[in-house]
């Protein structure tokens, strides 16, 4: 049974998050009022893509964060726990990655992958991993040893990839290919860059390299994409300047009052207009390799008429999408199966712990849902109100 997504965390202890738990669908839009969580369930899932890449310390000097800033502040437990729950193609159960996080020392320092046919474990120093369920393909053995090498973030970092069971590895990849751009913004997108990664940074560094990396067929489906929008568009192009540095450049074409269309004019990145540039981001990330994206309020600089095609293009997507909102907007676009099933408001407790709820399943919201579109019953609620509703669901249920 193949890994397909993530279908549930449970997290203890990393930031807001203490005895944290929430089912992701295919498509999730996180709303709650500023300071809810919104942001560090993004964060989490991005922390978690970074245990299995191995760069820790690089990720968090990005952040400008230290190791012990991503511990709770709201308990005394000194790890992070978590457990990541993955599913099929057809939303089956497909494994389970548990795991204790130790800040101080960078590394998981215990964490079992079961995933159906395999299980790799480590505890006390030893690593372990064996077959259940079924014969072992061909070639692969069970193995056990002592860790005798340092590693940051996960065994799944240090391990030689041609050493794993072939779900673990499938599993491995699932977990690296999440691209968080919770950060994104403006500047950064408009930066040459001569950074030979081919990826993108979490605020949208390196936008010049990344679209240059792009196969042909890639970038001539960006631009169709972005004509869809931008229908004065004729072309996008990463230009080769002296020692290596790119430089983003569009070329549009202008009707004249006489003479039809005027040629092609391009214009550099530095003055091409915000929401443009962060639509290429997001587009070109659709085409990308990475199977898990993560948008930080994706309205921001986006105009209203372009709202349409960014959520139809994202809720669309082969990839498992999060973003973030505060506009009703956003919502209205969704249709209500999408909006009951992923738009998940998020909420702080009087002990200031994120908690999480399916929007549409408070009574009063699945009520509203009836008579008006996700966006306008998302106006027509008072957020602050919602705790006390939340509270009763909750006696109810006890």
């Amino acid at each position: 049974m193949a890994v397909n997504r993530i279908s549930r965390l449970e997290v203890q202890n990393f930031k807001s998050l203490v005895d944290f738990e929430k089912d992701l669908p295919k498509f999730t839009c996180l709303i709650g009022l500023n300071g809810a969580g919104k942001s560090t369930v993004l964060q989490f899932i991005d922390f978690l893509s970074q245990l299995v890449r191995g760069d820790l310390k690089g990720w968090l000097a990005e952040r400008k964060w230290k190791s012990a800033d991503l511990k709770s502040k709201l308990t005394k437990k000194v790890n992070i726990e978590f457990c990541v729950d993955f599913c099929d193609e057809h939303g089956e159960p497909a494994g389970r990655w548990e795991a204790v996080y130790s800040p101080s020392k960078n590394r998981c320092t215990k964490e079992r992958i079961d995933l159906l046919d395999f299980v790799l474990q480590t505890t006390s120093g030893e690593i372990e991993a064996f077959c259940v369920r079924r014969s072992p393909p061909k070639g692969w053995k069970d193995w056990k040893s002592q860790i005798t090498f340092s590693y940051e973030g996960s065994i799944l970092s240090a391990l030689k990839e041609d050493l794993l069971p072939p779900s673990v590895l499938e599993c491995k990849k699932r977990l690296a290919e999440v691209k968080s751009l919770d950060l994104l913004a403006p500047e950064h997108l408009r930066q040459r860059t001569r950074e030979s990664s081919g990826t993108l940074g979490l605020g949208g560094q390196n936008l010049a390299s990344f679209v240059h990396a792009m196969s042909n067929s890639k970038r001539l489906k960006l631009i169709e994409m972005l004509k869809q929008a931008y229908p004065r568009l004729q072309g996008l192009a990463a230009k080769s300047l002296r020692s290596g540095w790119k430089q983003l450049e569009i070329s549009e074409s202008y009707q004249g009052q006489e003479s039809g269309f005027f040629p092609a004019m391009t214009t550099e990145a530095r003055h091409v207009n915000d929401g443009m540039l962060r639509m290429i981001a997001i587009l070109a990330e659709l085409l990308s390799e990475n199977r898990f994206l993560l948008f930080d309020e994706i309205e921001n600089g986006i105009n209203p008429e372009l709202v349409e095609f960014v959520m139809n293009m994202l809720v669309g997507a082969r990839q498992q999408v999060l973003v973030t909102t505060h506009s009703p907007m956003i919502l209205n676009y969704l249709e209500d199966d999408v909006a009951q099933k992923g738009v998940i408001y998020l909420y702080k407790t009087a002990q200031g712990h994120t908690e999480s709820i399916p929007f549409f399943s408070i009574p009063s919201l699945r009520k509203k849902l009836e008579v008006m579109g996700p966006g306008e019953a998302f106006v027509d609620t008072n957020l602050t109100e919602l705790a006390d509703e939340i509270a009763g669901m909750a006696k109810e249920e006890a």
